[in-house]
């Protein structure tokens, strides 16, 4: 590797569109490594770019730093099976906020129904149904 393939860290973080505290940070958290002092100063091999946008774009998607080591420690080892469970996983926790998100909807929807068809005298169905135990309960959609 040349010296032309080598940064700083403040080019390290211009290269991959992130501030040099998020390389630092991690640093900390182990997704990159330390490289020694040499002449002075650390220099990062330009190869950490790609590596940095593969962490923000994994962040993205939603996972978390810990599931961004494993896969980064898997990826190292070539263990596709185990990429593969580790993203099945993210999946099925991305499905589980969109059945939630869908259910918020429904009874988003009824309560915005129900307050628009209300007597002006009746207590508002959304106050009523944040005040009360329904939501928790999922009682306020009832069609």
């Amino acid at each position: 590797m040349s010296d032309a393939d080598q940064y700083t860290i403040g080019q390290l973080a211009k290269a991959a569109g992130v501030g040099v505290e998020t390389i630092r940070y991690y640093q900390r958290r182990e997704l990159l490594p330390v490289p020694e002092v040499a002449s002075g100063f650390r220099t990062y091999p330009a190869s950490l770019a790609e590596r940095i946008r593969f962490i923000k774009r994994a962040q993205e998607l939603g996972f978390s730093l810990d599931e961004i080591a494993n896969l980064l420690m898997l990826e190292d080892g070539n263990d596709r099976q185990a990429i593969r469970d580790v993203a099945q996983e993210r999946l099925l926790q991305v499905k589980a906020k969109l059945a939630d998100l869908l259910r918020m909807e429904d009874m988003l929807t009824e309560l915005i129904h129900q307050c628009a068809s209300s007597t002006e005298q009746a207590q508002c169905p959304i106050i009523h149904a944040l005040a009360s135990d329904k939501l928790a309960d999922g009682k306020a959609c009832q069609h």
